[in-house]
C-alpha cells in the first residue's frame, strides 16, 4: 500500500532494529551515491522484510517536518549531497504525520479550504505541497502533530484530524 501515516518513535525489538539497520546499510552501500534513501521495510516482531527503496526523501519521513528530531529528512538529504557532516540525530519529541489525498481531478491549481480548522488544533501543523493539479489519491498535503510526552497513538489520531480538516477543490 501507499503511505497513509507515519510516526516517531517506532517501538521495536532490539533484534528487529539491528536487522533493519543492517538491511538498509547493505542496500544503500550497494547503490552508492549521495543523499538520503528512503528504505521501506516490513517488520513483525523480530522479522524484517525489504519492501522498496526511494533514492530521495520519502513520504513516511515527513513526520520529521514536525521537528521531531534535530534534522528533518530534507536537511539530512541536503547535507548528504553537499557532504556536510551530520551530528548525532536526536529525537526531540514524539510526532505523527497523515496524508491529505485529492478526491477528484483538477487541472488548475487546486484550492484548499478548512485550513482555519486545521490550525485550531493545538500542537499541530500542516504542509501543502503546491502541486499544480490533482487527481484521485494524489498526495497534496500532510497533517502533522507533535508532543514531548504524548503517546504516538494519540498523535496519529491528531495528525489524521488535521489532515481530514483540509479539503481540496
Amino acid at each position: 500500500g501507499d503511505y497513509v501515516e507515519s510516526w516517531q518513535p517506532q517501538a521495536m525489538h532490539e533484534v528487529a532494529l539491528k536487522k533493519a539497520r543492517d538491511i538498509a546499510k547493505k542496500i544503500t552501500d550497494a547503490l552508492g551515491g549521495l543523499g538520503l534513501f528512503g528504505v521501506e521495510l516490513f517488520i513483525k516482531d523480530d522479522q524484517v522484510w525489504f519492501s522498496e527503496v526511494s533514492p530521495r526523501p520519502h513520504d513516511t519521513g515527513m513526520v520529521t517536518l514536525a521537528n521531531t528530531q534535530n534534522y528533518s529528512e530534507f536537511e539530512l538529504h541536503a547535507r548528504a549531497i553537499l557532504e556536510i557532516p551530520v551530528d548525532e540525530i536526536k529525537l526531540l519529541k514524539n510526532g505523527a504525520s497523515a496524508v491529505v489525498l485529492a478526491k477528484e481531478t483538477n487541472n488548475n491549481f487546486p484550492v484548499f479550504s478548512g485550513l482555519d480548522n486545521a490550525v485550531s488544533i493545538p500542537n499541530s501543523d500542516f504542509k501543502i505541497f503546491g502541486k499544480p493539479s490533482s487527481r484521485p489519491y494524489r498526495r497534496m498535503a500532510v497533517g502533522l502533530s507533535y508532543g514531548v510526552n504524548e503517546p504516538v497513538e494519540k498523535l496519529v489520531l491528531k495528525a489524521k484530524t488535521v489532515a481530514d480538516s483540509i479539503k481540496i477543490g
